[in-house]
């Protein structure tokens, strides 16, 4: 320093944790200027900053040029002068918009001129009292106002000479008047006046007792200034050059510390402690502002910490990136736990003291380029094992995955999704670690806030602690230790030798620099623990006043971590599916059996359910291209059913067919309310004879041998749903469709009397539509059944596909009803056929009502054991009454009535005739026949 003597004063604190320096020469008595400091950061623009002389500018005489060039560089070609359009809303208003006004006006103004001519201004003498200059001490203004010409005005009026003499002796009348009045006023207080005089005297001798007592108290202040100020003073004097000096002291092991930096900023790097040498660098530019502006000694420190500081944020970013990469691409299951996680920790917490908000975006671009070299790397190592593929020969992994064997294909496709879990679980760990920091980040930021309202309030930093407290931070600012508790031994030692210093002498500027120079020591030192780094960084986010991020943006890195692993589960599932397609290409995929679908189905839902419970994120693509070789598998699988069932049905000959045992336990398995295929048993282990019908729930259902193949036929479609509920709906719609189709066939081949040219059947027997009733019963009772299993693996939106059975439901029924109508037009005919030629005469019973009870009894032998009691009782209902009416119509014909007569007798015997043989026949014996229906009712 070059000037001779330098004393510091410090400056009254904006708040208890910062104080300014301001440096006085001795002997010029100003301050600090307010202008740019040497040492400061030079990247933020000020007014000192500017080059352009604004109002130069703007009056250039080059006013093209300055268009040109100056407002059309900074707000674009279009400033330019422009002609301002007039307004469309407003009229063009012309001169004579104002003629009428012109005309009034004119007329008014010539009044106004005749009467200023008429009646003159008066002559502004009563103005003068309004003046602000009136002043009755002006002769000037004295003379106005009294004109003593009308007094002395020589050769004037008589009338003016005698108004001045009269005005003359009204004035000295006033005098005398006034003169009158004092004088009463001065007798009434005569004594008054006495009474002053003779205390005058009194007055005298009290100030002169007075001016002894001041004399006497002046020599005694004089004596004590002497005695008992002078040398107090002159101490406290002392007191304050050596506070001064302590002052001074400071600021030089402050500059000491500052001296530093760069050697400690290294160190911080060199153990990669990236947020202790960002906060290390702020602070030391925030002292440099602060308590250090103006030392030319540091005048090119500031821009020097500003480079090395973008070169801190490029290293942050490249050792992410290597970090990342080196994380992703090793061994996935040797090393399942985080790598380094200090290390990670503390890049984050870098990056995000330095606002790098976008380093998620490396860590993706590390990830995607990471999944790919998982599968390359599985194919790879698959490879090896298979002789048969020669991989200098075939390069591409698609050729080499459509050689291998579908065990061979299927156990590398199980081992790419073990990587990818394995892969999405140290992403998971990883990620987790960088939220923790962020949180941790977060509840800085949310301290940070609470810390500077509460620092807000008013405080008394005055007390024993508080300054203690202050003193060990001053510590901490110039110590040259490497332990923190070096500095707070110094600080109380300097605490009890000179007592508190005052609050003046701290900084929290300093405090913080010297503070992160000792945690860099300590982080430097073997001994240092993770909490106390810890520790430090949260301090560093919550002391700093850096733009750190904000809750906001701490809360949309939060997001962007979550978003972060759905893209890694969205990438995973991206890979196995162009492992999935590539195998498909060649349509091996279709052509798998059952049991090969479902394990491939069974393996990816698996793979996807974990990465669901492990992401938390619902990928489609993997789904849906198992969905789209579900289709292709669904497609395939109901055209092989479906064809089977036409050549069952096209070689069936409706005759009842023995039930093997295996057939009723399937159906025994559906009782059990699950709708699944038994394991086939080992044949030769247990042999069961067939049974003639098939139980379901207590009933008999006689049936053909395709019923029995389609009941497992449509428990595979269930199985299959039960192993893929993905193709649930797609299942659904084939299996109504094969269902539909077995209905419509059978309606062709019996009720169509198609069996007739297909299989050669002679003719359609009763027995063959009754069997074919009893079948199209067997499968409506279990199209609830199916219908519920299917209901159960559907969505709640995916219900509307299931009105596809209930119009199947409706269209068996109708077939059902069908097979008995034409059951009944078959009686129906014969009765028509028999009862035209029906004559009322002996021998009784006739051969008529013989024939038509042979008929009956044929028929119900015919389906008796094909349909339940109640079905043949209702048949035989409908038939009675197709008989009853055939004969009423022929009695009527006849013209019998029942009156008794000789014929009327012959009709009953022939009634009680038909009447007993068909009560006669077997679960008919309690119905209705009701055969006095045949007769005319008499009116």
């Amino acid at each position: 320093i070059s000037k001779p003597l330098v004393s510091t004063v410090y400056v009254s604190k904006i708040n208890p944790s910062i104080s300014r320096l301001c440096v006085r020469t001795a002997g010029e008595g100003r301050g600090l200027h307010n202008g740019p400091s040497v040492v400061a950061e030079h990247d933020r623009w000020t007014v000192y900053s500017s080059k352009v002389n604004l109002p130069a500018a703007l009056n250039d005489p080059r006013l093209a040029k300055r268009e040109s060039d100056f407002f059309t560089k900074t707000w674009g070609l279009d400033f330019t002068e422009t002609e301002v359009m007039p307004s469309f809303h407003l009229p063009n208003i012309s001169r004579e918009h104002f003629g009428p006004y012109s005309q009034e006006m004119t007329q008014r103004e010539r009044i106004h001129e005749r009467c200023k001519t008429i009646c003159p201004n008066k002559d502004d003498v009563d103005a003068i009292f309004m003046r602000p200059e009136f002043a009755l001490e002006d002769p000037a203004t004295f003379n106005t106002v009294l004109p003593w010409s009308h007094f002395h005005g020589a050769g004037g009026k008589s009338r003016d000479v005698a108004s001045s003499k009269l005005l003359q002796e009204k004035l000295s009348h006033y005098l005398d008047v006034v003169e009158v009045s004092i004088a009463r006023q001065i007798s009434l207080r005569s004594e008054a006046f006495f009474h002053a005089m003779s205390s005058q005297h009194e007055l005298q001798d009290q100030l002169q007792e007075t001016q002894q007592a001041v004399a006497v108290l002046r020599s005694r202040t004089a004596a004590m200034d002497r005695v008992m100020c002078q040398g107090p003073l002159r101490a406290l004097r002392i007191a304050l050059t050596r506070n001064n000096c302590v002052k001074l002291h400071n600021k030089l092991k402050l500059m000491a510390a500052v001296h530093q930096t760069q050697p400690t900023v290294q160190l911080l790097l060199s153990t990669s402690e990236f947020v202790g040498a960002l906060e290390l660098i702020a602070t030391t530019k925030e002292v440099l502002q602060q308590e250090l502006q103006g030392i030319r000694s540091f005048r090119h420190l500031g821009s020097q910490l500003c480079e090395l500081e973008k070169l801190i944020d490029k290293m942050m970013v490249e050792d992410f990136s290597m970090y990342a990469r080196s994380d992703l691409n090793r061994n996935l299951k040797e090393e399942p736990q985080v790598l380094e996680k200090e290390r990670l920790e503390s890049l984050v917490f870098g990056l995000l003291r330095q606002r790098k908000l976008d380093f998620l975006d490396i860590y993706s671009e590390e990830m995607i380029a990471a999944a790919k070299a998982i599968v390359y790397q599985c194919v790879a190592e698959r490879v090896v094992h298979i002789e048969e593929i020669d991989t200098e020969v075939i390069f591409k992994l698609a050729d080499q995955m459509r050689l291998m064997t579908f065990p061979q294909w299927f156990e590398l496709l199980e081992n790419i999704f073990e990587s990818f879990l394995l892969f999405l679980q140290r992403i998971k760990d990883t990620l987790d670690v960088i939220r923790n920091v962020v949180l941790q980040v977060l509840s800085s930021s949310h301290k940070n806030r609470l810390l500077a309202e509460t620092i807000s309030a008013p405080v008394d930093v005055s007390q024993g602690p508080v300054a203690l407290q202050g003193e060990a931070e001053l510590a901490y600012l110039t110590h040259e230790g490497l332990f923190i508790s070096d500095a707070l031994n110094e600080a109380q030692q300097q605490q009890q030798e000179s007592g508190v210093a005052g609050q003046d002498q701290r900084s929290a500027a300093g405090s913080r620099f010297q503070q992160n120079r000792t945690e860099a020591a300590a982080e430097g030192d073997s001994s240092s623990g993770i909490s106390e780094v810890s520790a430090g960084r949260e301090h560093s986010f919550i002391s700093g006043e850096n733009p750190m991020p904000t809750e906001m943006e701490l809360n949309r890195v939060i997001n962007n971590l979550q978003e972060l692993l759905y893209v890694a589960s969205d990438v995973s599932h991206d890979r196995c599916v162009k492992v999935l397609t590539a195998r498909a290409k060649d349509g091996s995929l279709e052509r798998l059996s059952s049991a090969e679908f479902v394990s491939l189905s069974q393996a990816v839902e698996g793979f996807v359910r974990d990465t669901e419970d492990l992401c938390g994120r619902r990928s489609v693509s993997l789904r849906g291209a198992l969905q789209s070789q579900a289709n292709r598998f669904v497609n395939r699988f109901h055209e092989e059913r479906k064809t089977k069932l036409s050549l069952l049905l096209d070689n069936e000959r409706w005759k009842q067919a023995d039930v093997p045992a295996e057939f009723q336990d399937l159906v025994n398995s559906i009782a059990d309310g699950k709708i699944s295929l038994p394991e086939r048993k080992v044949p030769g282990t247990e042999e069961r004879k067939p049974a003639d019908f098939l139980l379901v729930n207590g009933q008999k259902y006689a049936v053909v041998g395709t019923v029995l193949l389609l009941i497992r036929i449509f428990l595979e479609y269930c199985q299959c749903v039960n192993d893929i509920p993905s193709i649930a709906t797609d299942m659904l719609t084939r299996l109504s469709d094969l269902l539909k189709h077995f209905n419509s066939r059978s309606c062709q081949l019996v009720l169509g009397a198609g069996a007739l040219q297909v299989v050669g059947l002679k003719t359609i027997t009763t027995k063959n539509l009754a069997l074919a009733s009893r079948c199209l019963q067997l499968v409506v009772h279990y199209i609830p059944i199916i219908r519920a299993h299917f209901e159960t693996k559907l969505q709640p939106k995916q219900f509307s596909v299931l009105r596809h059975f209930d119009h199947i439901m409706k269209d068996y029924n109708d077939h059902i009803a069908e097979i008995s109508a034409k059951l009944v037009a078959i009686m129906d005919s014969l009765f028509e056929k028999f009862l035209s030629k029906y004559e009322v005469k002996a021998p009784m019973p006739s051969a008529c009502f013989r024939n038509i009870c042979k008929q009956m009894a044929k028929m119900h032998e015919a389906i008796f054991e094909l349909l339940p009691e109640e079905q043949t009782q209702m048949l035989f209902l409908r038939i009675n009454a197709c008989f009853k009416m055939h004969l009423k119509r022929q009695l009527a014909r006849l013209g019998v009535s029942n009156d008794g007569g000789p014929q009327h007798g012959l009709v009953v015997v022939d009634v009680a005739f038909y009447t007993e043989n068909i009560l006669a026949l077997k679960s008919l014996e309690r119905l209705d026949l009701n055969m006095a229906e045949i007769w005319e009712q008499k009116r």
